[in-house]
Parts: C-alpha cells; structure tokens; sequence
C-alpha cells in the first residue's frame, strides 16, 4: 500500500517520528509533502527522514492557516501514484479541497484529518471547500472525541477514528538531567511552576498569573517560568512589575522544539490554563503529554479535551478560576511526593496512549481497514 500524507505541522522534526514508524510495517510506504517553513519554522532536518519519501516543496500563502496550497501537486501525486492520499488538515482547508479534486479525478481514496471541536458554518466559499472533502472522504480522523461529534452533526458518515495528530516522542521526551539548565535559568532550589505556549489570553494566562501571585509573595523559594510570544506578554510583564514580584517571574522567548525536552525537566509543575471562547477552546494541549513524558507533574483547566488526556495523571481545575487553579498548585508546591507521584502516573499514561509508536500503530490500523 502507498500512501501519500500532505501536512504542513510535519515541518516540525519531533513530529515526523510517526512517518519512521509508519513505514516500519513491510505492507506500506507513507510519502510526505511538506514545505520549507512554515510561518516563521523552517522545516527541521533529522537522519530519519531519509528511511521514507520525503517532498519539501514551495507554499504558496505561507502562514496562512486553511488558505494555503501548493504548485505542483497534481503532476507530484501522479508521480508517487498513491492508494490513498492523507490530507493533514481541516476539511475545509484550500489544499483539502485541491487534494480532494485531484483524487477523486484519480480515483484514489483519501481522509482527512480535524481537531476542530466547535460546530462552525462556513461563508462561501469555505462552505463549498468543506462540502467536497466531506462528500468525497473515504475516512476522517479527528484529534478528539468532541471533533467526531461536530463531524457527526455536520452529516459525515464515514468512519470516524479518534487519533491525535501527532504522539509525543518518547526518545526525545524522557526524565533527563535538568539542572545545568535550572541554575542557567535561577531555578537551584526552587519549584518552578511553567507554562509553554503562546502568550494570548484565551490560553488562561490571567487566571495563571492571579493563581500564582499569591504564592511568589508568600514563598520566595517559588518561580514562574512563561515560555513563548504573543500579546499578553506586555501584560503579564507589567502586572508582574506591579506586583513587585518580577525577580520570582521568568519570561522566556519561544524555543526551538529540540530544546523543549530539557526544559519540560527542567520544571516541577507544567500548567495549561486555557480559557474556551465562542470561536476556540482547547483541542487537544501537546504540552502536556510532553511534560507527562518527562514525568512532570500537569495540571490543566476543564477546556476542551485537555481533562481527557490528563485523566488521573495529574490535575484539573474548572477552567477561569484562579482560585481552584491556586489550590492545586499550593497542594503541588507544598507536596513533593505528590508531584512525583502524578509524574510517575503522567509518565505511564504516556507510554500507554500518546507515544508518536501507538499514534502511528492506530494511523496504520485505520490505513489497513479502508484499504482491505
């Protein structure tokens, strides 16, 4: 079986871990179309990348989220002459409905794959993008169980597998020494609270900062670690100065996805705040299961999916109150053998259900059903 899978997000190298493992199996080949950068994050070499068909071709609209495509790719899939085309992106995405086009003049099958866990009806002509995946998808899969709810409701009937897009790789997340970076980042003998991601309000970020002042104020030994960009940045730097607490606050420029490893062991406490809204909430929370991998202890509001995919491994708290969010992380604080306890848990849930392995053994599981 040859199949070709077309995803932007692959520029990342911690992602393409599950294109190694999908071609472990001797019955099929996965092929991978992906561009130079994305945005702003060139694609990320790695040795790994030569065991399978790799294509880095140009964008077109790059950054341009559901709006970009690429030159080419007709003559591209006829070379390749795939079974089945994996489209990497939401059914009513430009390239989804460029690539369903091209398929189905071809005759080749395809899914697709969504996280979106809001039932939203499009303007023309994404309207009209969203209808020709749907019609002409032999499968989809979706990143939660919310997504194949709103997939259901908009009338698509195929089969639906619940998946994340990508798993979290164990060889490169794993316990590991932290402490040259601890003391380089002034966190020897303190417990580091982090959050990793973009720095916007619908991640929960004022409710983070309202949580935690408390505890910079009464325990100098505690630290806020804010790792990533965006607008809120200027915000949380301005109430932190207010509060007089700036020396206890770290704010860091986003970094490379190698170095994520290391900094996830680096901290005692990862959290994800995130704050749903009319048009978003949170779909699935990559960090944590990175921060689990690396067995430190999560704790993550009740948006979206983020309560499924901590489980019992860690904790949650109801999404926009700081004061419940307080107490979990003055229990986390005070506690050592219960943050090392939920790291253990996290580690296992890990292993179990999110290595880029098992997220690749279930992608090949539903290839085989469609295809047999």
């Amino acid at each position: 079986m040859r199949v070709l899978m077309i995803s932007k997000a692959n520029v990342t190298r911690s992602y393409r871990t599950k294109l190694w493992y999908l071609n472990q199996s001797s019955d099929v080949t996965v092929g991978l179309v992906v561009p130079p950068r994305w945005d702003r994050l060139p694609f990320e070499p790695m040795p790994e990348d030569a065991s399978y068909p790799l294509y880095i071709r140009p964008i077109w609209f790059n950054g341009r989220h559901h709006f970009h495509r690429y030159p080419g790719l007709s003559k591209l899939i006829q070379a390749f002459s795939p079974d089945l085309i994996h489209i990497d992106e939401e059914h009513y995405s430009l390239v989804s409905a460029e690539v369903a086009q091209i398929a189905k003049r071809r005759g080749i099958a395809t899914i697709f794959f969504t996280w979106q866990n809001i039932f939203k009806n499009y303007p023309w002509p994404v309207s009209a993008m969203e209808q020709r995946v749907l019609q002409s998808a032999r499968a989809a899969i979706a990143g939660n169980q919310e997504a194949l709810l709103v997939l259901r409701k908009k009338g698509f009937k195929p089969p639906i597998e619940v998946i994340p897009q990508f798993g979290t790789d164990h060889r490169i997340f794993y316990p590991m020494d932290a402490s040259g970076l601890r003391a380089q980042m002034g966190l020897e003998d303190t417990v580091a609270i982090g959050y990793v991601g973009r720095m916007i309000a619908e991640k929960g970020l004022d409710d983070l900062l309202s949580a935690t002042l408390p505890l910079l104020a009464a325990n100098a030994r505690v630290r806020l670690v804010l790792v990533g960009a965006g607008p809120w940045q200027e915000v949380g730097m301005a109430r932190v100065k207010a509060e007089q607490v700036d020396r206890q606050v770290l704010f860091v420029p986003w970094m490379a996805s190698s170095e994520m490893p290391l900094l996830m062991n680096a901290l005692d406490v990862l959290v994800l705040p995130s704050r749903t809204t009319p048009r978003w909430k949170e779909q699935f929370g990559r960090v944590l299961t990175e921060a689990m991998a690396c067995k430190t202890a999560v704790v993550g509001s009740s948006s979206g999916e983020i309560p499924s995919v901590i489980g019992e491994a860690g904790m949650v708290f109801a999404e926009g109150d700081a004061v419940q969010l307080r107490e979990r992380l003055t229990q986390l604080v005070q506690d050592r053998e219960l943050r090392e306890r939920l790291g253990d848990r996290g580690f296992a849930r890990v292993r179990e259900r999110y290595t880029q392995e098992a997220v690749a053994q279930a992608t090949l599981s539903l290839y085989r059903t469609l295809m047999s």
